[in-house]
């Protein structure tokens, strides 16, 4: 049995130049960091005592007889690339809900092909372990997704990530500090990404000015960082979050508006919703002696604790069988 734990991640800054209708014309970039919350995968090969070939839990459970009957297009199209075809049970648990915004299908796909490929006895390192998972996700499923959940669950960290036509680039990054600013708060909402990240695919001729502008942002929140300029930051998320919210009309809410604005007016110096929009999860850039305020003010609404991680997707238990 092989398990392999892959990290969310909180998207800072530049979220949207990652899709690669943008990126392979012009540069996108974004600023993220990897936390200590997991999507979990084990994966055995399935003794033949029983009348099913394959066995996937996940929300579901499927008992299929072939790799091509799978149901869960992430783990169909991952075993139909490693060519396994021998039976399989394959198990997921995640720390956070999907669809909000932490980029939790990503994390599976990551997982899931680390996994795999380990029980395959098939070594990648991590820069191909995020191209494969983005190959898998962009190009076998064909989902309207962008390039920075895989390569952010495969790298781990807090970095600066680069996005073109030439490839991916990760720069590592380091503050102590920022991980004591930040307040993270469930909406109780899910959405579906795909369906906002295509209405910010199809207007992306319109939405020009808009993606240059993150990417722009992305560039100052990394000097921000290395400077510590942390308060400026904070500010940074902030206009970063105004500018998205014009990129596809169903990127908030007027719910999530008035959450925000209360954050706001408790204390906090900038935020955003993670991910796409439309529901999951609100961080905030707080100032220490401001945090109590802005929990009051959102006391209805469940906060997180966590911690940045940054080992990425890693196998944390081999039995070697």
């Amino acid at each position: 049995m092989i398990i392999v734990r892959a990290p969310y991640r909180i998207s800072f800054i530049g979220g949207g130049t990652d899709l690669p209708d943008w990126y392979r014309g012009k540069e996108g970039a974004v600023i993220s960091t990897t936390i200590n919350k997991y999507c979990y995968i084990s994966v055995r090969w399935l003794p033949q005592f029983f009348e099913y070939k394959h066995r996937i839990v996940y929300s579901q459970i499927e008992l299929p007889n072939s790799t091509v009957n799978i149901g869960h297009p992430s783990v169909r199209e991952t075993c139909k690339l490693l060519g396994i075809e021998k039976g399989i049970e394959i198990h997921h648990f995640g720390d956070l809900p999907s669809k909000t915004g932490m980029g939790t299908s990503s994390s599976f796909t990551v997982a899931l092909l680390h996994a795999l490929s380990t029980l395959i006895d098939v070594n990648i390192d991590k820069r191909q372990l995020a191209n494969i998972a983005i190959h898998i996700e962009q190009n076998l499923i064909k989902e309207c997704v962008g390039s920075q959940d895989q390569t952010a669950a495969a790298y781990g960290g807090l970095n600066k990530i680069t996005f073109s036509s030439r490839g991916i680039e990760v720069d590592t990054l380091y503050n102590d500090e920022l991980e004591q600013r930040l307040m993270l708060f469930f909406t109780g909402f899910q959405r579906e990404a795909v369906k906002i990240e295509k209405e910010r695919i199809q207007d992306i001729e319109n939405n020009q000015y808009y993606f240059e502008s993150l990417y722009n942002l992305a560039l100052k929140g990394k000097e921000c960082l290395i400077n510590g300029k942390l308060v400026e930051f904070g500010k940074l998320i902030n206009e970063g979050w105004r500018i998205k919210k014009l990129t596809a009309k169903k990127t908030t809410t007027d719910y999530i508006d008035f959450l925000y604005d209360k954050a706001l007016n408790a204390g906090a110096i900038g935020g955003k919703l993670l991910g796409a929009g439309g529901g999951g999860f609100l961080l905030f850039y707080v100032e220490p002696d401001a945090q109590e305020s802005v929990k009051e003010s959102l006391k209805d609404l469940l906060q997180v604790p966590f911690k940045f991680e940054n080992k990425g997707s890693e196998v944390i238990f081999s039995n070697g069988d």
